[in-house]
């Protein structure tokens, strides 16, 4: 669907569902894709609209410095899940989704609907890129994009992965154009911001569950918020989430701590007087990457750290990852 097409069925879905008529303005200059306005008794609201077939955690942090300049700021998407909705409405941003789902708030209106069914998007054509092996390989060379030079059987030693998998990846990668040839015999990775936030989407939807070791609880509470004083067993676990977000930044009081380790279930439970708790503030999971990834002894790559904050959604926590975005993940890209 594209997105001049997806404006036009979510207003005649509108209209369906709740007699709501709006019309499309596209010559609206600047960072906007164009104007939507409502006519309530007869009297114009008009927002400034972003389109995007599918909206994204890593998006919201955009949409918190437009509020900032333009009130009137509407999203409309074909679909929009649960909790970046709860986002929005929080950030009070307004949004419309392809199945006539809507949500106004000013001084005089509000019209939230939320019961229409999901339009289904299309799926993707599979790349081997974003397979989870991919996804292991792709976080290796977005950190250190000298990695693309070696030969496949070094950067499959490196990354730990099949030597037949590295092929694969390369021409996912070109299919998609983020990897292009420089020379005859060097490549170079393109659109990496892009590649990045598509790297964030797919690590928690294909990667991260198959990493998960357990969620747990320690058992005394107070350890939760001692959790600085814990002494990590060196090169076999890493603070990530919210608790390496703190560390790296000093703005960010965690709720929930998330480890990265070598360790087993045994060793985690005895080092770290643990308790397996569905309901527990502690996440675990398996590591992933080289350990010549490693800058800190104490934290997972500030990439990972900048993608687990993102994927969280809470507002506290993409404003520390806009920090360390700045910081540590964009000078690299």
């Amino acid at each position: 669907m594209k997105e001049i097409e997806l404006v036009h069925i979510a207003i005649e879905k509108l209209f369906n569902v709740a007699q709501i008529q709006a019309t499309w303005d596209e010559n609206t200059p600047g960072q906007f894709d164009g104007r939507l306005i409502f006519i309530f008794e007869d009297k114009p609201l008009i927002y400034n609209a972003i389109i995007k077939k599918e909206l994204r955690n890593h998006q919201l942090i955009q949409f918190d410095k437009m509020t900032n300049d333009a009130n009137n700021l509407i999203i409309v998407a074909q679909r929009i899940f649960p909790q970046i909705k709860r986002e929005l409405r929080e950030g009070k941003i307004a949004y419309l989704e392809a199945n006539g789902n809507v949500y106004l708030k000013t001084k005089n209106n509000l019209v939230w609907i939320d019961t229409q069914a999901t339009i289904p998007t299309t799926k993707e054509k599979g790349n081997r890129a974003f397979t989870k092996t991919g996804l292991k390989v792709l976080f290796h060379f977005l950190i250190d994009e000298n990695l693309i030079g070696l030969t496949y059987r070094q950067i499959a030693n490196r990354t730990n992965v099949g030597l037949g998998n590295v092929n694969n990846i390369f021409n996912g990668l070109k299919e998609t154009r983020f990897l292009v040839k420089l020379n005859q015999n060097q490549f170079i990775l393109n659109n990496k911001k892009e590649l990045l936030d598509k790297w964030i989407v797919a690590y928690k939807e294909t990667l991260k569950p198959t990493l998960e070791i357990g969620r747990f609880r320690f058992l005394k509470d107070e350890n939760i918020g001692n959790w600085q004083n814990i002494n990590l067993t060196k090169g076999k676990t890493w603070w990530g989430g919210e608790p390496a977000g703190d560390l790296l930044t000093n703005h960010l009081r965690p709720g929930v701590l998330t480890l990265y380790t070598l360790e087993s279930r045994t060793e985690l439970m005895k080092n770290y007087r643990l308790i397996p708790a569905p309901d527990g503030d502690v996440l675990v999971y398996k590591k992933f990457w080289d350990e010549t990834l490693d800058k800190r002894p104490d934290i997972v790559p500030p990439l990972l750290v900048y993608t687990d904050l993102i994927n969280i959604g809470d507002k506290r926590c993409r404003e520390t990852a806009e920090m360390i975005y700045k910081d540590y993940v964009g000078p690299n890209l």
